[in-house]
């Protein structure tokens, strides 16, 4: 089983990216796929999750109305679509199935 997430970088604040989340070894259009992400020298945070079908999404306060997560159930890959980004949003990625994580990837917004 491996998770894959790709995209992040380094951002001017109110700018956008687009985060995937490519999943290797899982039933992936059965099972739920969630977003955390952690700051430094704070804890992991949740950010988003989608139901298996896609159908469904939910959001923490801080990301609502900014942030859309969605998949692609024929390409076993999920994504994470950021916009009107801040200083607060800095932080390590990361995607989540059934109980395995990916590494992460990296996102900085610049002041």
């Amino acid at each position: 089983v491996q998770l894959v997430e790709s995209g992040g970088g380094l951002v001017q604040a109110g700018g956008s990216l687009k985060l995937s989340c490519a999943v290797f070894g899982l039933p992936f259009s059965t099972q739920v796929l969630r977003w955390y992400r952690e700051a430094a020298g704070k804890g992991r945070e949740w950010v988003a999750t989608v139901t298996s079908s896609g159908d469904a999404t939910a959001y923490a306060d801080s990301v609502r109305g900014r942030f859309t997560v969605s998949r692609d159930n024929s390409k076993n890959t999920g994504f994470l679509q950021m916009s009107a980004l801040n200083g607060e949003d800095t932080a390590m990625y990361y995607c989540t199935m059934s109980n395995y994580w990916g590494r992460g990837t990296q996102v900085t917004v610049s002041s």
